[in-house]
């Protein structure tokens, strides 16, 4: 097999993984902020000198693309007319790429909010818009934790463009905080899979762990079982897209192989080589060869 080949496959593998490892935590992570209760949290995590705002203020619109493989986001959500906050969770391997799907999350956001305030973009009246902010809460490994990153700055070297889009890093959250405890549960989840594997025992010691700890204690108390059947699902899910990715990978690979075979063949043909040897170093049957020869 080619050396391009190689790499080709291994990036398919590595692409399917990064899917397969950011699968259960952001599920976890869509289904505690559902609840405006927890929603409320994260909005004092991020706005803590905003107290008089209540559950009433919040409102979701996060996207949500269930059948199509169109864009989709972990969480949205208004606060008033004033304020719209753009979060995604992400645990896989660090990409600034994170930018330009956060832009096009906030662009279909507006889109969706001009239709449902009934505002025309194509009339002289200026729109009514929220302030737009941007986060992402990243649970991976990375020795530089930057606060901030932008288009401007990571695709264009800082130069003045037409749009730029600033996105909000965050690590930890402050300690105790609903941001800290996601991210403490991501990591037990984690340490949990590599002493049990993708089982059942890992998903129910994560969360004993998480709950003696005080970690997302309310939450995991009263919506374990739920919590257990959305990861074991995943899991499951994850099992199956496992098998697909070393399928493809075979497959692929079966036929890079028999496509040099070919090609071998056709370089003996062109040089008159005797069938026998032909066979012997190409490792096609002579069927195959005799097939060769007549084109």
């Amino acid at each position: 097999m080619e050396k391009n080949d190689v790499e080709i496959l291994d990036n398919v593998k590595k692409e399917q993984e990064g899917i397969m490892k950011r699968t259960i935590k952001d599920s976890v992570f869509t289904d505690l902020f559902q609840d405006k209760k927890y929603l409320l949290q994260l909005y004092k995590a991020l706005h803590p000198e905003d107290t008089d705002v209540t559950e009433n203020d919040l409102n979701d619109i996060t996207i949500k693309n269930v059948l199509t493989d169109n864009i989709y986001n972990d969480l949205g959500f208004t606060v008033g007319d004033k304020l719209m906050i753009l979060v995604e969770a992400q645990s896989s391997v660090w990409t600034v790429n994170i930018i330009v799907r956060a832009l096009m999350y906030l662009v279909q956001t507006w889109h969706d909010y001009f239709e449902r305030t009934k505002q025309n973009l194509y009339k002289s009246k200026k729109v009514q818009m929220p302030i737009p902010e941007i986060y992402v809460i990243f649970t991976g490994e990375r020795k530089t934790k930057p606060a901030e990153i932008s288009l401007s700055q990571e695709f264009f070297d800082g130069k003045d463009c037409g749009i730029d889009v600033k996105v909000k890093m965050i690590y930890d959250g402050k300690e105790g905080d609903i941001i800290n405890q996601y991210v403490i549960f991501t990591k037990v989840c984690n340490e949990q899979m590599k002493k049990y594997g993708r089982t059942r025992k890992a998903v129910l010691e994560a969360i004993r762990i998480c709950k003696d700890r005080n970690v997302l204690r309310e939450y995991l108390s009263s919506k374990e079982s739920e919590v257990v059947d959305i990861m074991m699902v995943l899991y499951d899910e994850e099992e199956i897209m496992r098998s697909y990715v070393e399928s493809e990978v075979y497959e692929a690979t079966q036929k890079a192989q028999y496509n040099e075979k070919i090609e071998t063949a056709k370089e003996m043909i062109e040089s008159q080589e005797p069938i026998e040897k032909i066979v012997k170093y190409s490792r096609l049957p002579k069927e195959a060869i005799l097939e060769l020869q007549r084109k």
